[in-house]
Parts: C-alpha cells; structure tokens; sequence
C-alpha cells in the first residue's frame, strides 16, 4: 500500500504544528463537552469507518484484517482490532477532544495479539484527533502522533 500523493506527511507536520500551537492550553477536562449522555454525537468523525492506516508516524501493521472501528451516533464505539472485536463508549469535546472509554474485545487468540493490542492501546490513549480529507489522526496527550486512520467503506 502507497500513501497516495506523499500526503501523509505533510498532514503529520502541519498537525504536529498545530497542536504545538495549543500546547499551552489547559490540561484534560474532567467534563466533557459532548459525549453519550447528550442527544447524539454529529461531526466528520461519526457514523464513518476508519482503517487503520499507521502506528505512530510510519509503521503499518500486516494483520489477517485490517483494524477499523465506527463511532455510532449514540456514543458508542465499534470495530476490530485486526485480531478481535471490541466495543465501548467514546467522547468528544472542544478542540477535536477525543476519550474512549470502556473498551471490551473478544478474546480469540490469534499469531498477532501484541499488534491487536497496540490498535487498543492507541485508542485508549488517544486525546484529541484531526481530519483531513480522508485522514484521521490520533494525538496522545503529550501531543504526539499515535498513529492514522483511512476512511473505509
């Protein structure tokens, strides 16, 4: 798989730029600003599949299936790790704030359990997020790149 038009990086460095702008911004909020309690989540990120594209700025994972997961109106958060199933909660406030919560998988043992692992282990970290065009990308809480996602069908 290519990146097509070597847009990646551009999209890490002006993202990476512009979270730098907001690093004096304050800490974690402990109220959300929009989350499963409200009426429905709405914006780019709802109601669209997202393929896992890479692992932190450039690594990409050779999986059976190709984690994606889909964040429903309600709150809720579904998808594969590449190896199992997960559900669970998800929240998003101001400044494109993103919190999983509650992530439950299936438990079948596959070859690649550490990368199915680390799909989890990203969403569970991730704090905020950007999306450009087709590209979505998780940032953790000190701001650095998590890894990227692809709209999917």
């Amino acid at each position: 798989m290519t990146i097509q038009g070597g847009r990646l990086l551009p999209l890490l460095a002006f993202a990476a730029l512009l979270l730098s702008a907001c690093s004096s911004s304050p800490g974690p909020s402990s109220t959300p600003q929009r989350g499963a309690s409200d009426a429905s989540l709405e914006g780019a990120i709802v109601e669209q599949r997202w393929n896992l594209l890479l692992v932190g700025t450039d690594e990409r994972l050779s999986m059976p299936e190709t984690p994606f997961f889909q964040i429903s109106r309600d709150g809720s958060v579904s998808g594969h790790d590449g190896c199992n199933r997960f559900t669970g909660g998800v929240t998003l406030g101001e400044n494109q704030r993103i919190e999983f919560s509650q992530l439950a998988t299936t438990r079948m043992a596959c070859p690649q359990m550490a990368d199915a692992k680390r799909v989890t282990d990203m969403m569970e970290t991730a704090y905020r997020y950007l999306i450009d065009h087709d590209r979505l990308v998780f940032f953790g809480p000190d701001s650095r790149v998590l890894g990227g996602w692809r709209e999917g069908n």
